[in-house]
């Protein structure tokens, strides 16, 4: 077994980092699920009769999702929740803190709560979910949010989070998705925190209903004339993005991957632009890396136990550019060309060592 020190992680922020920078590099906030993930079902379950699944993990899931994913790119995250003090509480707060690195400090336990369990169930590339969740207390106008690059809000519909405001107003650049709109009404005006986002990520449904368009190119050139950036998500086809400030657009294709279970792919997506954006990269290589991250992702159970980190992304690199020597396919040529900026990320030493990851089961105790 080999004794070598571990290499210097990577942190694709490090020629930007300068005295008096904030120490948080995104900051977000929202609800920790205990995900329970069950997958290599055959079909649905149905009614009466029991399913066997192949393969089953355990992992925190909700907000941690994108908390995990953003620290595994080597950014400084923080993450305000309430966790609760039973052992699905202990479970979560230790993989997030201990394994993943994430900052707790704005967040807090919270005594007789229990913690919100989701059951994810995937089959045939999609996924059905049974959740179980008694509303936790939600962060009170007073709080303020710590100075940070970045922060990663969830819009509602007619909902207005004064947290997005603050962080807006401190400097941070405010990355948003959304959520599905019960209301049917699909109207951007009730998205009352829009104003201050600099990057908005909707999927090709949502931003088809709320653009009244037909298309997720046409949808894009819409939200464009909203927000700064916006970026149209279209599952294994990719993304299209629109930057208004620099005038870029991008159509960067999906990546041919198996994939095994969708969850928390849009999470990872998010992560991965969050990521290119800070560090200042073109719009086509955010898009493509934020591609990349997802595909990465959809390979592997469970949402935060899936969201890959650097060392992922160098073994895929390396192989990438292996296929495109040896068997030179047109499309291999062409992966290997839109990916080359990944050259100079990555230290040699990275691909060869494996990042720990948590625990995937709430039983078992690390040694």
């Amino acid at each position: 077994m080999s004794t070598a020190e571990p290499p210097e992680p990577i942190d694709p922020l490090a020629a930007l980092r300068a005295p008096g920078d904030p120490e948080c590099d995104v900051y977000l906030t929202g609800t920790v699920f205990l995900d329970i993930i069950f997958t290599g079902l055959d079909h649905a379950p149905v009614r009466g009769t029991e399913s066997w699944a192949r393969g089953m993990g355990s992992s925190p899931g909700g907000i941690a999702n994108m908390a995990t994913a953003l620290a595994r790119l080597g950014l400084h995250t923080t993450l305000a929740s309430v966790f609760g003090t039973d052992v699905y509480g202990d479970y979560c707060w230790e993989s997030l803190a201990v394994s993943e690195g994430v900052d707790l400090s704005p967040s807090w336990r919270l005594p007789g709560w229990h913690s919100p369990v989701t059951v994810s169930m995937a089959y045939e590339g999609e996924r059905t979910m049974v959740t179980h969740e008694h509303p936790a207390p939600a962060l009170g106008d007073d709080c303020l949010p710590p100075r940070s690059r970045a922060c990663v809000a969830a819009f509602e519909p007619g909902r207005r989070d004064e947290w997005v405001r603050r962080a807006h107003a401190q400097g941070s650049q405010i990355f948003a998705d959304v959520g599905w709109d019960d209301s049917g009404r699909w109207d951007p005006a009730t998205l009352a925190d829009l104003p201050y986002c600099q990057a908005f990520l909707p999927n090709t449904v949502e931003a088809q209903h709320y653009t009244r368009t037909d298309t997720p190119e046409r949808a894009v050139r819409a939200l464009a004339d909203l927000v700064p950036v916006a970026v149209v998500t279209r599952g294994a086809r990719g993304a299209v993005a629109v930057d208004s400030l620099t005038q870029e657009t991008a159509d960067v294709p999906g990546l041919e991957v198996e994939a095994l279970d969708p969850t928390g792919a849009g999470d990872v997506f998010i992560a991965g632009f969050v990521t290119g954006t800070l560090a200042g990269w073109p719009l086509a290589h955010r898009l493509a890396f934020a591609n990349l991250t997802a595909a990465l992702s959809v390979q592997h159970f469970g949402g935060s136990l899936s969201a890959p980190g650097w060392p992922e992304v160098a073994a895929w690199w390396s192989q990438a550019t292996a296929l495109a020597r040896t068997r030179g396919r047109a499309s291999d040529v062409e992966v290997a060309r839109r990916y080359g900026f990944l050259d100079d990320l990555m230290p040699c030493a990275v691909r060869c060592w494996p990042r720990p990851r948590a625990l995937p089961t709430v039983g078992f105790r690390g040694k």
